[in-house]
């Protein structure tokens, strides 16, 4: 093993030039990419200690390998330069002495005679602005102060969540929202914020709401902002990933500092679990944002991604490329990164982004590393893909195979669009809306697409049978960043409609999600109608189309105080979020004949411990009342149009009156 002594405080031209010594490389070459030589190691990139750093980069059809060390995170040229050594197993290695705290690195391979891109180290977990160069860090020096205190609120069953899905910017930009650090991961942390009227914004709205976790859009460092740049009000969502293990600068008060960026994300994952918040990442390793120039392709050419027939880039992910998961080394670097994020960074869960380009094995084995770590740390995503992949479907975790996928849910766009709509036919009413027909879909949601012997799935939108083994397996929606919002949604499918019928229609679709079994799911900003005017896809639209309009909660009261509501009830009433199936076949049984656009349903015998024995749920989604015919006995209407009153707002026997556009919950109380 080589090692360097070098000192920054001297000005060197090279402190080792690329030897001239060494024979000449021999160019190196396998069949395929399965021939490739894996390296079991657990330390690719740096591994820091204040005497020395080693740096290791894994490249097995590499001649050559040089590493650069710099100065600053942008401009300037390199203090030194080395020539890597060839290690086993593909990977190449350098050890620098001295004290690397706050430099700057890059890697370069020189294949088949010629010398690819500069480029910066995959499993860098710093990096200068832009991304253009990765950052050596002291770990004792990554963390702030309280960091090892910081512990995971209490959480129970996967089914227990309640999702609140975010961007970080959109929470603060309002010019009202009352938070100073504006766009930014401390304006999340912020307390005691108030907007119009006084009302809470920022983590006091959302702790005020009763979510369980916060699922924050992408927070790793994605190209399409120009981080050196903050004054420049450019947004996007971020999903075109640059390094998946750095934090994303534009989110940061000073994107010049690699380490700043990890302090800030940290305190404030730490502000929200201390206000009994757990945290969720959107992880998008399906693709990255670069393709011929990405690190990985400037590192280990075509490795990474999967190819067409004709050796071309696979693009499942309609960004380009796709990821292939199922190779050894692709499929170690995600579970590496994921494991990161949950250890280094106390992450309490991980939505995948087009999660039906993975394959099958790799998100069963991410599941079993993240339970070593924690079992509750909830993993979910989307069970489809943007394109074809060369990959079968059979291998795939799309929806179809959640059964074969362990502790890992699938959104569900049965019930997304049996509420509101096909959701890329933004004229088309759903059930909430008034479209007949939907009684099945909606039944098949109420059960989270497991089997239940009453749902017809002849007559299910999408699926002729259940997709999920169990309810923690799907996660229940009606909207979410992509496409409208549901009030914009609302307002074009529905035009006709009063403004007072919309809300009925928004507060209904609300009802339905939180008094479903699954893992519910909220868009930002659906508890106070949020709209992006009208705007469907937003990724790239002005900051003032996404950000959250504090105005609108001033506006509607009613809205957010009836969401509070559902959440509230669902909270104490475990039976609404049931975690076996064996257990909603057994206590949940819907109404006979209760007409065109009304699904009822009883959930019984004090159902998972629940303190009401009996619950009655009626869904409205007609422009007329419905008369609903009651089980024996006595009920009390416990939540209805003005929302929850647990000492009941009426007794009722053998019949009731739901007014359009509504839900009801009745209970049988021993």
């Amino acid at each position: 093993m080589k090692r360097i002594h070098f000192n920054f405080g001297k000005f060197l031209i090279f402190a080792v030039m690329l030897s001239s010594c060494q024979q000449a490389p021999q160019p190196v070459d396998f069949p395929d990419f399965e021939s490739y030589p894996v390296y079991d190691g657990q330390d690719l990139g740096v591994t820091y200690s204040k005497n020395e750093s080693m740096f290791k980069l894994w490249s097995p059809t590499a001649e050559e390998a040089a590493l650069r060390l710099y100065q600053a995170g942008s401009g300037g040229a390199p203090d030194a330069t080395f020539s890597m050594q060839r290690a086993d197993n593909g990977v190449w290695q350098q050890t620098v002495e001295g004290d690397l705290h706050g430099h700057y690195y890059t890697l370069q391979v020189k294949i088949k005679g010629k010398w690819l891109n500069e480029t910066t180290d995959p499993y860098a977990r710093a990096a200068g602005v832009n991304g253009l160069r990765g950052m050596v860090t002291a770990p004792d020096k990554s963390d702030p102060e309280g960091w090892e205190n910081d512990q995971r609120p209490a959480f129970g069953q996967p089914t227990d969540a309640v999702i609140y899905e975010l961007n970080i910017r959109d929470l603060s930009a309002y010019p009202e929202s009352g938070i100073q650090n504006k766009g930014k991961y401390a304006g999340l942390a912020e307390t005691g914020t108030k907007g119009p009227k006084g009302v809470s914004t920022g983590l006091d709205h959302i702790k005020s709401l009763g979510v369980t976790h916060v699922h924050l859009l992408p927070f790793f460092d994605f190209r399409s902002l120009d981080e050196s740049k903050p004054e420049d009000q450019r947004y996007n969502w971020g999903y075109d990933p640059q390094h998946y293990n750095v934090p994303e600068g534009s989110f940061s008060s000073d994107p010049n500092n690699g380490l700043t960026r990890i302090l800030e994300v940290k305190s404030m994952i730490k502000t929200l679990h201390e206000n009994g918040i757990r945290v969720i990442m959107d992880a998008v390793y399906n693709h990255t944002g670069a393709t011929e120039d990405s690190n990985f392709n400037q590192l280990v050419p075509g490795y990474y991604y999967r190819q067409n027939a004709d050796g071309g880039f696979s693009n499942a992910s309609a960004c380009g490329n796709e990821t292939a998961s199922e190779r050894a080394m692709m499929r170690k670097f995600i579970i590496e990164s994921v494991t990161y994020w949950a250890r280094a960074y106390h992450i309490d869960g991980f939505r995948f982004d087009l999660m039906g380009i993975h394959d099958i094995e790799t998100m069963n084995l991410i599941r079993r590393a993240l339970d070593r770590i924690d079992p509750t740390i909830l993993m979910y995503g989307e069970g489809w893909t943007a394109g074809a992949s060369p990959l079968p479907d059979s291998l795939r975790a799309l929806k179809a195979n959640t059964y074969k996928l362990d502790g890992i849910a699938a959104f569900s766009d049965d019930i997304r669009d049996a509420i509101k709509g096909h959701v890329f036919t933004p004229t088309q009413k759903g059930f909430v809306s008034g479209k007949k027909g939907l009684e099945e879909s909606i039944k098949f949601g109420v059960t989270a697409s497991t089997m239940h012997p009453q749902v017809n799935y002849d007559s299910v939108n999408y699926s002729r049978s259940p997709w999920a083994a169990e309810p923690a397996q799907t996660i229940t929606y009606v909207s979410c960043h992509d496409n409208h919002t549901l009030w914009d949604r609302l307002a074009v499918s529905a035009p006709e409609a009063s403004e007072a019928d919309r809300i009925k229609m928004q507060k209904l679709a609300g009802a339905i999600v939180l008094c479903s079994q699954g893992i519910s799911f909220l868009h930002a900003g659906v508890e106070m109608l949020r709209t992006k005017n009208g705007v469907e896809n937003s990724f790239e639209s002005p900051v003032e189309v996404n950000w959250l309009d504090w105005s609108r909660k001033a506006q509607y009261p009613d809205v957010f105080a009836y969401f509070q509501d559902l959440i509230r009830m669902r909270k104490s009433h475990p039976a609404f979020r049931m975690p076996t199936s064996e257990m909603i076949r057994t206590n949940l049984r819907f109404l006979e004949n209760t007409g065109q656009s009304t699904v009822a349903f009883t959930i019984s015998n004090h159902a998972n411990g629940d303190t009401w024995k009996d619950i009655l749920v009626v869904f409205n989604g007609n422009d007329h009342p419905a008369v609903i015919g009651l089980p024996e006995g006595q009920w009390t209407v416990m939540l209805n149009d003005r929302g929850l009153n647990e000492k009941g707002w009426d007794k009722v026997t053998r019949k009731i009156t739901v007014s359009p556009y509504s839900a009801l919950v009745l209970a049988a109380v021993e």
